[in-house]
């Protein structure tokens, strides 16, 4: 996809409303072939019920990242992608404020994407989650 920076934002922005990303809250701030940022503000729908932000909020921005950064290096001809692999690594939480996540490409190949992302906290810049996935490309299928 070769749009420019904003177009892409405003149309990843518009493609997660009504779905999982409108209803976490995540909002794209920068997005380009080589790196998608963006954010969800911590609020109670998001938490565990032992006060932390749920494991699962911080999956959600991340993977959505990843997956939008897919999105944008789709090769020609591809339908699509989906999700085969995804690992995270707590190393910390957040209870209030804004999350914030990047993620940036590994290998873009005809076949796969893997993704690299972090998520940390906007008040401090303190890690919360390193994450690493992998997206299969699909291809339409003949006949």
């Amino acid at each position: 996809m070769s749009e420019d920076s904003s177009a892409l934002r405003d149309m990843l922005n518009a493609r997660g409303a009504g779905h999982l990303p409108g209803h976490l809250g995540v909002v794209i701030e920068t997005a380009t072939a080589e790196e998608v940022a963006g954010f969800l503000d911590v609020r109670q729908e998001l938490m565990a019920p032992n006060g932390f932000l749920h494991a699962a909020s911080v999956i959600g921005l991340v993977d959505t990242l990843c997956g939008y950064g897919t999105v944008a290096n789709l090769p020609e001809g591809a339908s699509g992608f989906t999700t085969i692999e995804l690992k995270a690594n707590y190393l910390g939480t957040a209870r209030d404020g804004r999350l914030r996540g990047v993620a940036t490409p590994v290998h873009r190949g005809r076949t796969t994407h893997v993704w690299d992302a972090r998520a940390f906290r906007d008040s401090d810049g303190k890690t919360v989650a390193l994450f690493r996935c992998t997206q299969m490309i699909l291809w339409p299928s003949a006949g």
